[in-house]
């Protein structure tokens, strides 16, 4: 009997004992969806700032922001909801009981565990705060502050042993204003409150008010990962079909390209020549005329384009001309309704998602300044990102560029000297010029080879022709390999400028062809049979 009192008094205190790593994190509704709020207030910005993140007032406007990862929100529907959303969550956080009581200076090396921790008066950081998960993902840290909440220069709250920025609220009686190089985590409410970031703050989370204004200056905020947030896959991606074969490449237009010249992939055009590019510096095939790799390859562009044409996009970015600047990107669909000019760098943050899609829609031309960098981050890949612009585009002198264009009715007219082509360069209408570039067409199929080639070429020999020696040195031998392709043959050899030098009709089964004195280098042939190419390919005369 004894000992049956005493495990009911164990159970009994052990329950009342409060389980800090497990307290409850508000409902933040769709106010998690904004980085920056005000129910009641002016929201602007100085400087050049990164946010990710909806950005919006339900009573006042929202000013300077230029491009924003998120959508504006003033006194709209949206604006209502966050504002309904942000009482709830603030009163949540104001009714939790607290179980600890710090002092009013937060930092200094100061390590603290989950819980709910209230302050009674003004509060400063200083110096590093240490926010200890202790291997719990879910443990919640709830700070209740009775006054203003202010940091000091370079303050910054760390994250450890599994910690996360969307687990971190704090409840401010007063105004929040955080000095240069603070780095802040965490959801901040300020109640009936202004809050204001300074140049070089960093904000993992949000910054809210009941009613205040919002100022920031030159400052990188976030809306927080994880805690159950949605993983962003992006759009679906389309299919290039055999344009995912090519480097560069045009349906109606010519291709020609100066200086030395390094490409990881086909080139060519669907109506022009293909010139200037020295086959020893490409790995794929030039394609110096229209062939039936050239044919497929206009098809299925055509194809790709219509289907990110037809995206609807999630974030219109509403300066196009202000495009760049240190801006972050997530798995989106992107539209900008205007010729776009980017500057400096974009960042493409794939928030962990390898797999992750992104989508720019540019309806206008595109223009890069000197040394513009896309940069991928957290697993974002070149493969997965594609720019579809309607007009022009011109990647300006040691550039970056990263991604798929897809460019309709516009020329590619320069891709400059320096510029790195981590991508793909594909027009549906105008001509494509290179100058001493580097490209690489990401994810190449292994089918390329015989892409556009008709099955005819498929014989035992794996060849409707055969052409030797080759290399060559004083003459040619031509053999037709199906003897029921002996009718209207005929074989035509260009040389790397796509100029034609040699047009013979093919009559007999095997036909040879003398030299001609043809200067040493590297040539291109293709067999037309009944108006058809049924075979292509690269000769080299010694």
């Amino acid at each position: 009997m004894k000992t049956s009192l005493l495990n009911v008094l164990v159970v009994t205190i052990l329950l009342s004992i409060p389980i800090i790593n497990f307290a409850q994190d508000p409902a933040m509704g769709t106010a998690a969806d904004f980085v920056l709020f005000s129910t009641n207030g002016a929201v602007s910005n100085t400087g050049i700032s990164q946010l990710t993140g909806n950005i919006g007032t339900n009573n006042g406007s929202s000013t300077a922001f230029g491009n924003v990862n998120g959508i504006m929100h003033d006194n709209d529907g949206a604006s209502a909801q966050c504002a309904a959303d942000l009482l709830i969550a603030y009163n949540l956080l104001n009714s939790t009981i607290p179980t600890f009581f710090p002092a009013n200076l937060l930092g200094n090396g100061q390590v603290l565990n989950a819980g709910v921790y209230s302050i009674s008066s003004a509060t400063t950081l200083n110096l590093d705060l240490t926010l200890n998960g202790q291997n719990n993902p879910n443990a919640v840290f709830i700070f209740k502050i009775q006054g203003s909440f202010s940091t000091n220069a370079d303050a910054k709250i760390k994250l450890i042993n599994g910690a996360q920025a969307c687990n971190v609220f704090w409840k401010i009686e007063g105004m929040v204003n955080m000095a240069s190089g603070t780095t802040m985590r965490g959801t901040v409410i300020a109640n009936n409150a202004s809050i204001i970031m300074n140049t070089g703050d960093t904000l993992e989370g949000r910054a809210l008010t009941t009613a205040g204004s919002i100022t920031v200056d030159g400052v990188l905020a976030y809306t927080p990962i994880g805690c159950g947030s949605q993983v962003l896959n992006g759009p679906t991606a389309p299919v290039l079909g055999a344009a995912a074969c090519y480097a560069i490449f045009s349906t109606n237009g010519a291709v020609s390209n100066s200086g030395v010249t390094h490409i990881t992939g086909d080139i060519g055009s669907n109506n022009g020549s293909a010139t200037g590019y020295n086959p020893l510096f490409v790995t794929g095939n030039i394609h110096p005329i229209p062939d039936g790799s050239t044919a497929q390859c206009a098809a299925d562009l055509l194809v790709a384009y219509n289907l990110v044409n037809a995206l609807p996009y999630d974030i219109e970015l509403l300066y196009p001309a202000q495009f760049g600047n240190s801006l972050v990107l997530t798995p989106h669909t992107y539209r900008m309704n205007g010729a776009a000019t980017l500057t400096d760098t974009v960042f493409m943050n794939a928030l962990g998602n390898v797999n992750a899609v992104f989508v720019i829609q540019i309806n206008g031309a595109l223009t890069t300044s000197t040394y513009s960098n896309i940069v991928l981050m957290n697993g974002a890949q070149s493969k997965n990102i594609y720019w579809k612009i309607e007009g022009a585009v011109s990647i300006n002198n040691y550039s970056i560029f990263r991604g798929t264009i897809i460019c309709n009715n516009g020329a590619l007219g320069a891709l400059n000297t320096g510029v790195t082509l981590d991508g793909r360069s594909l027009t549906t209408t105008g001509a494509i010029t290179t100058t001493a570039i580097n490209a690489i067409a990401p994810t190449i199929p292994a089918n390329c080879g015989s892409v556009g080639i008709p099955t005819v070429i498929l014989t035992a020999n794996n060849k409707a022709v055969s052409i030797y020696p080759n290399p060559f040195t004083t003459y040619l031998t031509i053999k037709i390999n199906d003897v029921a392709q002996l009718i209207n043959n005929e074989l035509f050899i260009y040389n790397i400028l796509g100029e034609e030098i040699i047009h013979k009709s093919i009559i007999k089964q095997v036909t040879t062809i003398e030299n001609n004195n043809l200067p040493r280098g590297i040539y291109f042939y293709k067999v037309i049979s009944n108006n058809k190419t049924i075979q292509s390919g690269k000769l080299i005369s010694q």
